[in-house]
């Protein structure tokens, strides 16, 4: 029997509507949300993303503002945004569209949001307070997995939980969060031995290393629950995630799609830290 295709699209509607009643109750105790997104250069990925992120906003009540540099844009320039922006008492939140170019230190820039301020949970203050279970606010993607394993009923605890990938953007906050829920958890990642053999250990299987469809069929424990991170695109133009789909499909319980499964999620949690924020600041 086909796995169940868990429905991330819907999941973020209801997180959305939710929003929109509570940035309305905010608004009228003198509270006003706004995100700030910068984006440096060109890139179409980060544009289509960027949109998305200002559509969002504008769907629950909360004010974006874009900052949209150039290319050239020094590092030292963009650290000077950004601690105009930390000032700023009508900002809430800030979102950096990463990637950045290739001249401009990633770190140094995450490093210079004011952690109160940090929409996407990079800064290591709160990288930090999520490790000690204390987080002010939840990294978008793994949280998003999370709300939609607890949205279907899927339980973590006492689970052999498998995230394949170790990025700090997803794979090891994904870990943290699984592990909170009293998951036990295994971390792969490109250099691990006999991949196949850990994935299919696996009763929750998180795919999260950007590499098309590494994880076959054959890697899924039947019945397993399948969270398929991965967005890439193939020489031909396809997009398609980190699990062979159609096959994982036959195999898991539950599966995502790669679209309307983590991406809407994602996004979701986004604006829910952005309110948190707002809410923070008073």
């Amino acid at each position: 029997m086909a796995a169940k295709v868990l429905d991330g699209k819907a999941l973020a509607q209801k997180i959305k509507d939710g929003l929109k009643k509570e940035v309305e109750e905010l608004k009228i105790k003198g509270i006003k949300p706004c995100l700030a997104v910068i984006i440096v250069g060109n890139d179409p990925a980060s544009r289509i993303y960027v949109n998305f992120k200002k559509n969002d906003c504008a769907e629950v009540g909360i004010e974006s503002v874009e900052h949209a540099l150039p290319e050239e844009t020094t590092e030292q320039e963009l650290i000077s945004l950004i601690q105009q922006l930390n000032k700023d008492p009508g900002i809430s939140a800030i979102l950096v569209q990463l990637p950045l170019p290739k001249h401009i230190n990633e770190d140094r820039v995450i490093f210079s949001i004011d952690p109160s301020k940090d929409a996407d949970c990079f800064h290591p203050v709160n990288v930090g307070k999520l490790m000690i279970g204390k987080p002010d606010f939840m990294p978008c993607t793994p949280a998003g997995v999370i709300e939609l394993l607890d949205e279907n009923n899927i339980a973590v605890s006492g689970k052999e939980c498998v995230v394949v990938g170790r990025s700090n953007i997803v794979g090891k906050p994904q870990a943290i969060l699984l592990l909170a829920k009293n998951g036990t958890v295994t971390v792969c990642h490109s250099k691990t031995n006999n991949l196949e053999e850990v994935c299919k250990r696996a009763d929750i299987l998180v795919a999260a290393v950007g590499r098309p469809e590494i994880i076959k069929g054959s890697f899924i424990k039947p019945g397993a629950v399948v969270i398929d991170v991965g967005v890439n695109r193939t020489e031909d133009n396809k997009l398609v995630g980190d699990v062979e789909f159609s096959a994982a499909s036959e195999i898991a319980s539950c599966i995502t799609k790669v679209t309307g499964g983590v991406g809407p999620m994602t996004r979701a949690v986004l604006l829910k830290n952005t309110v948190k924020a707002a809410k923070m600041q008073g």
